[in-house]
């Protein structure tokens, strides 16, 4: 701890000096901050807050529920900040942490912003950088829904000024700061690789263990994977923490730059064309999800890919920025969506409004800060409302080929003061209303509600939203946007299709390899099977699989790290004989 504060002030001059040269700091490290990491050992944090854990049950709020305010700091890339202030002020109110109100409002005024309209608040602080989602403290929920606190862990920067903003903004709203800055609980993670469900899983890159486990670069304890886990649950209440690895070709190593949790269900995934960036090891992670997680439901994820656009026809992997549309935010009833060029931006426009009815996607051009490892997700923070009606849903799946007397709905209610009642509107015709149909509580242990929709005849998209209301008066829908948001299912009969008959071996990827690899198999009719990885003179390395293949398409998966560079084959074993495929283990 005295390490922290012989160190404070040699850090607030090098980021000062930093801001004097005009040199916008980056959300990787400047220049200044790579000779000081290479000299020295940074400050940890700055102390702040209550540094033991908050009392327990801690739940992590998620980003699609409701919002009293978002916190943006003024400084460089103004045209964005102004025009997420200008979207923000209409669905919540807009903290701007400035260095000086008066010129804040002006250069507002002078960007369009209607702040003299309400909700937008402005508060003197000072900070270092624009990277508000970094270095801002994360909402949670004590008791479930009881009360909201801030969850501050250290910055992975040494900027000491915005390491001071959580406990700023924990003052303004009048809530408890809890800080993971003190052994045995000291855990450095920046926030934009982070994602809660709301309902205790949490999805980072293994950037987490890497800067908190042995020789961590800013010599706190040297954290176990369990070590992690254990202090994420204490202070951020995850019982399930998903990592993936890194990317080769994604600098900053923040989970926000290539995934986002649209719902408890949906995944966000970025993608690149073939052959190109990081697009196999993407698809080896997600297809690592998909064959070792469920959804807090019990049920398969929903993965959403959209197109990451080029820079000048040229990907990271060609020495162009790292454009995505995946680096977004949610605001109540609003996604703030980052940009670029309007040949990409037509795709990524429709499979957000496809997969958010319903919802005002509003385009903010973010050319101008990409360059710097971030956009939009990556300068604003969510504060939840400190009187939360919470609803969770499992989503209503098609029916295919089966068309049962009533479609069932469930979902977790919650409120501090209780639930009154609870219930489902649905339509089949876009041009009709909706009818509604109650909800019962069925499991007042786990505040389960269920709904039943009537049957409706094949071919039909049944369109439904849930409502809900508080004993205190309190009512909420989900979607936030409903009812001109929605979630929506089929009754439908299913169209045959021909299969082929041998089981082969579909492309492995990532190849070359560097963390996990995605080997898929296909068999049309199942049957025993052995999958091995050999090296180059026929030895055997590991035995990836051996049982029985189910009928159709299944991944299996192996770690490629650790293993010695080279080249290797992985081998399928039926009785139909022996399908090999070559890759290479290459070190990065």
């Amino acid at each position: 701890m005295k390490k922290i504060f012989n160190l404070f002030f040699c850090l607030l001059t090098l980021a000062q000096v930093a801001l004097a040269q005009n040199d916008p700091l980056p959300r990787g490290f400047s220049h200044e901050e790579l000779d000081w990491l290479s000299s020295n050992k940074p400050a940890p944090g700055v102390l702040n807050g209550i540094t033991t854990p908050p009392p327990g049950p801690v739940r992590a709020m998620a980003e699609w529920e409701e919002q009293q305010a978002i916190v943006v700091t003024w400084t460089l890339y103004k045209s964005i900040l102004a025009q997420i202030v200008e979207a923000g002020r209409k669905q919540c109110r807009v903290i701007v942490i400035c260095s000086n109100i008066v010129a804040c409002q002006n250069e507002l005024t002078g960007y369009g912003v209607n702040w003299q309209a309400g909700n937008v608040e402005f508060k003197v602080a000072p900070f270092n950088s624009i990277w508000m989602r970094d270095y801002g403290a994360n909402p949670v929920y004590l008791g479930g829904v009881d009360s909201l606190a801030l969850v501050d862990w250290i910055y992975n920067r040494p900027r000491p000024k915005d390491d001071t903003i959580p406990s700023v903004v924990g003052n303004y709203f009048g809530l408890p700061v809890y800080s993971t800055t003190v052994a045995p609980y000291d855990l450095v993670h920046p926030g934009g690789n982070n994602f809660s469900d709301g309902m205790g899983t949490d999805f980072s890159t293994k950037l987490v263990l890497e800067e908190n486990g042995p020789g961590n670069t800013w010599g706190t304890s040297n954290h176990t994977e369990e070590g992690v886990d254990s202090i994420m649950h204490r202070f951020y209440g995850i019982d399930r923490y998903v990592k993936f690895d890194v990317l080769p070709f994604d600098g900053i190593h923040h989970i926000d730059m290539h995934m986002k949790l649209l719902n408890e269900e949906t995944l966000l995934v970025g993608e690149y064309p073939e052959g190109v960036a990081d697009r196999d090891q993407i698809e080896a992670n997600i297809q690592y999800l998909l064959a070792n997680f469920t959804t807090p439901f019990g049920s398969p994820y929903k993965v959403v890919r959209v197109p990451m656009p080029p820079e000048g026809g040229k990907y990271p992997s060609q020495g162009a920025s790292l454009r995505t549309y995946v680096n977004s935010f949610i605001v109540n009833k609003t996604v703030l969506l980052p940009i670029y060029e309007q040949q990409y931006d037509t795709t990524a426009l429709r499979i957000w409004r496809e997969n958010m009815p319903g919802y005002n996607i509003v385009g903010i051009p973010c050319n101008d800060i990409i360059s710097l490892g971030g956009a939009i997700h990556c300068i604003v923070k969510e504060v939840g409302v400190a009187d939360p009606l919470l609803i969770q849903h499992k989503q209503v799946e098609d029916f295919i080929d089966n068309n049962p007397p009533a479609y069932e709905v469930k979902a977790w209610i919650r409120h501090r003061g209780g639930i009154a009642g609870a219930e489902v509107f649905y339509n089949t015709d876009t041009t009709t209303g909706y009818q509604s149909v109650p909800m019962t509580l069925t499991d007042p242990a786990t505040n389960l509600w269920t709904g039943w929709i009537p049957q409706q005849p094949y071919s039909s998209t049944v369109r439904y939203y849930l409502h809900a209301t508080a004993n205190s008066g309190k009512q909420q829908v989900r979607p936030l946007p409903a009812p001109e948001g929605y979630f929506d299912f089929e009754i439908r009969q299913s169209v045959g299709t021909d299969e082929l008959a041998s089981p082969r071996l579909e492309r492995i990827f990532p190849n070359p390899a560097q963390g996990i690899t995605c080997v898929p198999v296909f068999a049309p009719t199942g049957g025993a099977a052995v999958l091995e990885l050999v090296d180059c003179l026929g030895q055997r390395v590991e035995t990836v699989f051996s049982g029985m293949l189910p009928p159709g398409e299944s991944n299996y998966f192996f770690r490629a790290d650790g293993l010695p560079a080279g080249v290797y084959f992985v081998a399928l074993h039926t009785e139909r004989g022996v399908f090999a495929q070559k890759i290479l283990v290459k070190n990065y």
